[in-house]
């Protein structure tokens, strides 16, 4: 699954700061409980940071 940032926030493990749009992680994967963390409204901010992308299927023609 794929992730974008919808609030600016520093993540508190890495310290890599993150911009609304940017796709989370920044780079590798990180764990399922700190995409639980980010995406609810359990988090120090108290609102969801980031949002799940939905991913279109391309459809060939032919």
């Amino acid at each position: 699954m794929k992730y974008k940032v919808v609030v600016d926030f520093t993540d508190k493990e890495t310290k890599h700061i993150y911009r609304t749009n940017d796709k989370y992680p920044v780079k590798g994967r990180t764990k399922k409980a700190r995409i639980e963390e980010l995406i609810s409204h359990n988090n120090m901010r108290g609102h969801p940071l980031i949002c799940v992308v939905k991913e279109v299927e391309e459809v060939k023609n032919g």
